[in-house]
């Protein structure tokens, strides 16, 4: 009887101070002071102090991605995020390399669909130095032969590979389905073709054309304070031109026929995703939709696709939908998988949990539960430098104003079961729902080859 006593006095303990902790969390979250930093050639940062621990951490964003690559050489943007620790100005790749590493700086680039994204760390006693890299990266990238011949070859072999993955090739195949030629639809790595036509002059011209200060995003948390962040910024983003060069992008016009595609494969399971058509996240109803897909299927094991497909029938491990918001296009997207033989009671359990929570809405306890949930989870998003420094960029890539991180929550708990009601009968569309499913599925008929 000790022993059960003293297990639950501990398991208290550890609650309480779970709570505690998440209070503090939240604390945090509510006080952050963002300061909007103009340097004099007029780079901007959103900048966090935080003089706590001698870390820095940066994020940045510029316009144009993927989308904005020739169609005979798409790949070009992802390729180039891969090249730019290979050497810069006279410092060639292996030792660009070894001075990242011996000053524990963290440097690393990505490229999506629609812009090109740069991570910077370091200690703060290497500040200079690692923001001097990221400079020459950026402005007088190397490109040598024998980089470049290995960085090609490592992405043919990605392409290669990814050719062969299930999961790519039906999310590749919906995503076609849905916005037709439209850039979106082509793989961001490009393919085997278009990667053998790229030089490396033609990386340091998509350098040229994407670096630029037009629609520069840069978000940054840690050991610095306004006055060396604006000498930074010029020292580092100021001699980049002004305009973007980047060519402007239609939007996706979304197939709204609601399809089935399957694609023949020797599995034991089939990979299923679907969706439609959805909204951008400047949508005014972009909030309370939010909400409705964490209910209906963002939610993790709370949502309603989880507990009917997988608790009430365990036709999967998961199943999830979610708002895919992009520059061009929104989306609803969602995916699952199951037995060959189940597919076809899965779609229907899909479409079926789609048109209920359309006609009828969330309920009221089902709106109070995701409120509690996604307000009390914010706060596990700004519990170090990094995470900080990402959700100010996300906060900028999304265009919600410097005030968001602080009203985010307020705006979370506006939301009504009307307003929940009303969003799911606008924003869900059970009949245009668009399926692709790769596996050897029973139960349901192809409407598209």
């Amino acid at each position: 009887m000790k022993k059960i006593i003293s297990a639950f006095g501990l398991f208290a303990s550890l609650f309480a101070s779970l709570v505690t902790g998440m209070f503090m969390l939240s604390s945090t979250a509510n006080a952050i002071e963002i300061q909007v930093v103009k340097s004099s050639k007029g780079v901007t940062a959103w900048l966090v102090e935080d003089h706590s621990n001698p870390l820095i951490a940066m994020r940045f964003s510029f316009k144009g991605g993927a989308t904005s690559d020739p169609d005979d050489k798409a790949g070009l943007t992802s390729f180039l995020s891969g090249m730019l620790d290979e050497g810069a100005g006279d410092i060639k790749s292996a030792e660009f390399q070894q001075i990242i590493s011996d000053n524990s700086i963290k440097l690393s680039f990505s490229a999506n669909q629609d812009r090109f994204n740069g991570s910077l760390q370091t200690l703060t006693e290497n500040r200079d130095k690692a923001f001097s890299l990221l400079k020459l990266a950026l402005t007088k990238p190397r490109m040598d032969p024998a980089p470049f011949a290995r960085m090609l070859q490592q992405n043919l072999v990605s392409i290669k590979t990814a050719k062969e993955n299930p999961r790519t090739i039906v999310s590749r195949a919906w995503f076609k389905t849905m916005v037709g030629n439209h850039p979106y639809a082509r793989p961001k790595s490009g393919t085997e073709k278009t990667l053998k036509n790229i030089t490396a002059q033609d990386l340091k011209d998509k350098a040229k054309m994407l670096f630029t200060r037009d629609d520069l995003l840069i978000a940054v948390t840690g050991d610095i304070n306004a006055k060396q962040l604006k000498q930074l910024l010029d020292d580092t983003f100021g001699s980049l031109p002004a305009k973007s060069m980047v060519p402007g992008i239609a939007d996706a016009k979304v197939n709204s026929k609601g399809t089935v595609q399957i694609i023949e494969r020797k599995m034991p399971q089939s990979l299923i995703q679907f969706g439609h058509v959805g909204i951008k996240r400047q949508d005014k109803d972009f909030i309370p939709g939010y909400v409705v897909f964490h209910i209906l299927g963002s939610g993790q094991f709370s949502s309603r696709l989880m507990e009917e497909v997988r608790e009430k029938r365990g036709l999967a491990y998961s199943a999830y939908a979610t708002l895919y918001p992009a520059d061009h296009v929104g989306l609803v997207m969602g995916s699952t998988a199951t037995v060959n033989a189940r597919v076809g009671e899965t779609v229907k359990v899909i479409r079926d949990e789609f048109a209920r929570m359309q006609k009828d809405g969330p309920t009221q306890k089902e709106l109070d539960e995701a409120i509690a949930y996604l307000t009390g989870a914010y706060a596990l998003r700004f519990d170090t430098n990094s995470k900080i420094a990402g959700q100010l960029l996300g906060t900028m890539l999304a265009r919600s104003g410097v005030d968001y991180i602080k009203n985010r929550n307020a705006l979370i708990r506006a939301v009504t079961l009307a307003d929940v009601k009303r969003v799911a009968k606008r924003l869900l569309k059970p009949d245009q729902l668009s399926f692709t499913i790769i596996g050897q599925p029973k139960g349901v008929k192809a409407s598209v080859q």
